[in-house]
C-alpha cells in the first residue's frame, strides 16, 4: 500500500501537525518517499452521521444493493466516513467488503409493536413480554447497538403514545447490556422519555419532547442525545398530512416550534449531543454538514458542533481520531470547515482506510 503525507492544522487543537499514512493507519513517524496529499489546510477525523439509515429508500421502502451502495457513496463524498445506521430492514453487511465505502455501525432492525411504526421497517412484537428476547436477537445481529421505537402515533387515541411498559423496558435494556450492546430509541413526545431514561437507555433519538425533568434525568444517567434537527424540519409537513388526527397534528407543530429551546436547554445542562441526520426515508443522504450547522443554531459553538460530527462522536462510538496507529480515516480542507456547511460538505482530500478517495486537483 502506498504511503502518504499530510501537513496542516489539526482540529480541534488547531496545532500544526505533520502526519503520515502507511498500511492504512495514521503514523507520527516520517515515511520516506511518501506522496504529499496536502502541505497546508485543516485536518480532522472523518465525519460521523450518528443517525442514518442505509438501505431505506428516499420516500420509503427497501433499497436494493446498488441503491445502498449509492447511499453510502453519497455519505462518503461529503466526508461522512463513519455511519451509525440506526435501524435498517436491509442487511447491509455486504457493504463492509467495499474499501471505498464508509464504515457502518449497525443497530439491526427497529423493534416496535404492530401498527405502531412505519410499515415494513420494524420487527413487530405482538406481546411486549417478548421484547427482551427480541432485543437480544437484534443485539447479536447488530454492531453493538439496538434501536427501539419508543413512541409513535396511536390512532385509537389520536396522538403520540409510548409503546412499552416501563418494567419491560428495564428488562430489555438490561438484556442488551448483557449482550454488550447499547440501546437507543426513537422518541418524539414527552411521555415515553421518563421510562426509557429511567430504565437505563444509552441514547435518545430526536428528543423533541424533553422537559426540564427529563433533561435532568439524562444528565444523571449520562444519556446521550442525537436530535436529528434536519429531520425535525419535516414536522410541519407531517402535521399537514395528519388531518384525521388534529391533536397529533397540533402536538407535532408544537414540538417543532420549540425544538431550538428544547435541544438548547439539553446542551446547556450538559447532555452529550451528537450529530445525526436521519437520512433515509424522508431525508436525503449527504446532509451531515446541514446538521452541524443546525447544531450551532441551538447554542453549540462551531467547534463543538463540528466535534459532535467528528472527534467527539468517534470517541463516543469507540472509534479513534488522528492519533498514532489509528485507522487513517481523515479529511483535509483548504478553508476552515467551521465556516459553514458549504465548506464542510466539500473536503479537498478524503482518506478512507488509508486510501485517498478524493485528492487535490
Amino acid at each position: 500500500m502506498a504511503a502518504y503525507r499530510v501537513r496542516g492544522r489539526a482540529l480541534p487543537s488547531e496545532s500544526l501537525v505533520e502526519i503520515w499514512i502507511v498500511d492504512g493507519a495514521v503514523s507520527s513517524e516520517p515515511v520516506a518517499g511518501a506522496d504529499t496529499l496536502a502541505d497546508d489546510g485543516w485536518i480532522l477525523p472523518g465525519l460521523v452521521d450518528a443517525h442514518c439509515h442505509v438501505g431505506i429508500k428516499y420516500g420509503g421502502g427497501h433499497e436494493d444493493l446498488a441503491g445502498s451502495i449509492e447511499q453510502a457513496r453519497t455519505e462518503r463524498d461529503v466526508g461522512a466516513l463513519l455511519l451509525r445506521d440506526a435501524g435498517s430492514p436491509v442487511d447491509t453487511r455486504v457493504l463492509d467488503d467495499y474499501e471505498d465505502l464508509p464504515r457502518i455501525i449497525r443497530a439491526g432492525r427497529h423493534i416496535a409493536s404492530p401498527k405502531r411504526y412505519i410499515p415494513g421497517l420494524a420487527v413487530d412484537i405482538e406481546d411486549e413480554s417478548q421484547l427482551p428476547d427480541a432485543v437480544r436477537q437484534q443485539a447479536r445481529f447488530g454492531d453493538g447497538w439496538v434501536k427501539l421505537v419508543g413512541d409513535w402515533i396511536d390512532r385509537s387515541v389520536g396522538d403520540l403514545r409510548p409503546l412499552w411498559d416501563e418494567q419491560i423496558l428495564k428488562a430489555a435494556i438490561d438484556a442488551a447490556h448483557e449482550e454488550g450492546a447499547r440501546v437507543t430509541a426513537h422518541v418524539f413526545g414527552e411521555d415515553a422519555l421518563p421510562g426509557l431514561i429511567g430504565a437505563g437507555i444509552d441514547c435518545i433519538e430526536h428528543g423533541t419532547g424533553l422537559t426540564d425533568e427529563t433533561v435532568d434525568m439524562m444528565v444523571e444517567h449520562g444519556t446521550a442525545l442525537v436530535p436529528t434537527l434536519v429531520n425535525i424540519e419535516t414536522f410541519p409537513s407531517i402535521a399537514d398530512s395528519a388531518t384525521k388526527y388534529p391533536v397529533y397534528a397540533r402536538h407535532m407543530r408544537d414540538l417543532h416550534s420549540r425544538v431550538a429551546d428544547t435541544v438548547g436547554r439539553a446542551h446547556d445542562a450538559g447532555v452529550p449531543i451528537f450529530a445525526g441526520t436521519d437520512a433515509g426515508g424522508s431525508i436525503r443522504h449527504g446532509r451531515i454538514a446541514d446538521e452541524v450547522h443546525a447544531l450551532t443554531r441551538i447554542g453549540m459553538s462551531p467547534t463543538d458542533a463540528l466535534g459532535a460530527a467528528s472527534w467527539n462522536a468517534r470517541s463516543w462510538l469507540g472509534h479513534p481520531g488522528l492519533e498514532h496507529g489509528a485507522p487513517a480515516d481523515l479529511l483535509v480542507y483548504s478553508e476552515d470547515p467551521r465556516t459553514g456547511p458549504n465548506v464542510l460538505s466539500s473536503p479537498d482530500v478524503i482518506v478512507l482506510r488509508g486510501i485517498p478517495t478524493k485528492r487535490p486537483a
